[in-house]
């Protein structure tokens, strides 16, 4: 069966590039609790609530075989670590003002991904990949000294993303069991860290803050795990291209939102940057589908 075809396969891949674009208006919602806070709650009900569907779907099987290979086992909590570090990241950004340079951390990531497969896997790049990639970090560079501030923020996002795919793509594991595996080697430190937060008085568990405000904290472990659900279903059932396309969704409504929404400075200098960065991506969007078109004329 054709995967272009697959119509639920392309709304599931979509929508979770739209929920994790929106995201930044959820985490506004919860401005008032610190950073760390809401990630360590992101970990503990994003934890119960994929392990909690897993054995009630599988048993404690999928735990047993993970755990069984000791390899794949330390890869899951090395990537459960730098998804932990690209949420806190995240959100702290999003809360502190910076929603315009997490876009462009995910404006990087696929172009940092080539680097990585260059660099780590020995995969090949043909010229006008090379030329992307050339021209992006000529983007970053403009943005460093035209807009006067290093972009660290999008490039510890792009970075710890990017490090997180190769570790999964490594890793000889689905999907949902992989999340279900990084969440619960995140869940005892989580469990420790809002224990200790909590006795200290600093705020940990509930009560310290309003009732929607804890309802917005559980429900973002759902938040958590849907998009990375709706991702993994799609992934495996629309062309490995249209993935590449629908993948511009978020860091696109990050950008509007940022500027729109958040009233963020988008001057000249910055747009500039922007563009550049958007033209290596378009010279890599139109490189792959014109490879994709060939392969399909060859029949391959």
């Amino acid at each position: 069966m054709s995967q272009a075809l697959d119509r639920r396969g392309l709304w599931m891949a979509a929508g979770a590039f739209v929920l994790w674009g929106v995201m930044p208006l959820y985490w506004h919602l919860l401005a008032a609790v610190p950073a760390l806070q809401i990630v360590l709650h992101r970990v503990v009900w994003g934890a119960l609530l994929v392990a909690g569907w897993l054995f009630w779907q599988r048993g404690r099987g999928w735990l047993r075989q993970t755990l069984a290979r000791p390899r794949v086992a330390a890869m899951l909590a090395a990537s459960g670590c730098l998804i932990a570090f690209n949420w806190g990241l995240y959100i702290w950004a999003v809360n502190s003002g910076h929603v315009i340079e997490t876009s462009l951390g995910y404006f990087v990531n696929p172009l940092l991904n080539v680097v990585i497969g260059v660099a780590v896997l020995r995969e090949r790049l043909n010229r006008v990949q090379w030329a992307s990639v050339a021209i992006a970090a000529g983007g970053v560079l403009w943005l460093t000294f035209n807009y006067g501030s290093f972009p660290w923020i999008a490039l510890s996002l792009a970075a710890s993303f990017a490090l997180y795919g190769l570790i999964r793509r490594q890793a000889a594991v689905d999907a949902i069991p992989g999340l279900g595996v990084e969440s619960l080697f995140l869940l005892p430190a989580a469990l420790v860290a809002l224990t200790w937060l909590e006795a200290s008085g600093q705020g940990g568990f509930f009560g310290h803050w309003p009732l929607a405000v804890d309802a917005l904290l559980v429900a973002g472990g759902a938040l958590t795990a849907l998009p990375l659900i709706g991702f993994a279903y799609g992934v495996r059932r629309i062309p490995f291209v249209l993935v590449g396309l629908l993948q511009y969704i978020a860091p696109t409504l990050q950008l509007l939102i940022g500027v729109f929404f958040f009233n963020e400075p988008f001057g000249s200098d910055r747009a500039i940057g922007f563009a550049i960065i958007w033209a290596a991506l378009a010279l890599f969007m139109a490189d792959g589908l014109a490879r994709a078109r060939r392969r399909a004329a060859r029949g391959g």
